[in-house]
């Protein structure tokens, strides 16, 4: 069966300059590691466009990506990403331990926010440096976290209590939210905590040991403990997860590794930011699935 690079050859695409360097160095650092490595970029940093965030449509470049890979040799999976939808990134970690089983790490060479940060505690330790992040993981309808969404209507609940003569005030300014969003985004809230819940206790820890179980349970507490001092985009640095419990692995431990790592960085963010590219999913065997804008 040809996979969806295939075909567009097939259809007369061929590489770029920038594909070809690209991929050189994803190379390099599978080569050093010794285990399968895909680089899932988004241009978030420097285009506000829909499509940079985690959705279903990001299976596609997965499934594309391990296509006649071995998935024997482990995954390394680098994150670059604002996040996006719980959902998608349930079906994305399910997809990913159903091929590699628990030998997956996560490298962050920069961000991964939200669904993101979801992602990598998946793993089974994250590759993080001093200028790497991770966020709350709170997840976002159309750019809103969830968690302001659910603020704002149990504020319109207290005022209304005291204040029935404000409820047209209320009124105007929630209907720009649909019928039953507020359950949509108390589940969604919900959702997350779930699945990092049995993910952390599944692979990083052993939550049927109780020691291991307190420590996955203050982490899920800190990632998704939201207060006006946690907004959504609060950068979570590497000391922050390391003290949370998170398992971390510094890439400044091995300079090697650590130059490598920030080779691909480099690499992906000027293809993204020289081409209307959008979203890269690409493995260290040359498949890739890029997203273009359509603005």
């Amino acid at each position: 069966m040809a996979g969806w690079d295939d075909i567009l050859r097939e259809l007369g695409d061929t590489p770029s300059q920038t594909d070809i360097v690209r991929r050189k160095y994803l190379k390099a650092l599978s080569n050093y590691t010794g285990r399968n490595t895909i680089a899932y970029y988004s241009a978030f940093l420097t285009r506000s466009v829909t499509g940079t965030d985690i959705n279903d449509s990001d299976m596609t470049g997965f499934m594309n990506a391990l296509k006649g890979m071995d998935c024997s040799k482990g995954l390394d999976l680098i994150l670059h990403t604002p996040g996006g939808s719980p959902a998608a990134a349930e079906a994305i970690v399910s997809y990913l331990r159903s091929k590699f089983h628990n030998d997956i790490r996560v490298i962050v060479p920069q961000i991964s926010m939200s669904a993101g940060t979801m992602i990598a505690c998946a793993a089974k330790v994250i590759i993080m440096g001093k200028q790497s992040s991770l966020g709350p993981i709170d997840p976002q309808f159309n750019g809103i976290p969830a968690y302001n969404i659910k603020a704002e209507f149990e504020e319109a609940k207290a005022d209304l209590a005291v204040h029935p003569e404000n409820a047209q005030y209320w009124a105007i300014k929630l209907q720009q939210y649909p019928a039953a969003f507020m359950k949509t985004a108390l589940d969604a809230i919900e959702l997350s905590s779930n699945l990092i819940t049995v993910w952390l206790g599944s692979c990083m820890y052993n939550s049927s040991i109780p020691e291991e179980k307190a420590i996955v349970e203050n982490i899920v507490q800190q990632l998704n403990e939201h207060d006006r001092s946690k907004t959504h985009g609060r950068h979570f640095n590497i000391d922050f997860c390391r003290d949370i419990g998170l398992k971390i692995e510094e890439m400044e431990k091995d300079n090697r590794l650590q130059d490598k790592i920030l080779s691909v960085h480099h690499a992906y963010l000027l293809s993204l930011s020289n081409s209307d590219s959008i979203k890269i999913i690409e493995c260290q065997n040359g498949k890739a699935v890029i997203n273009h804008s359509r603005a």
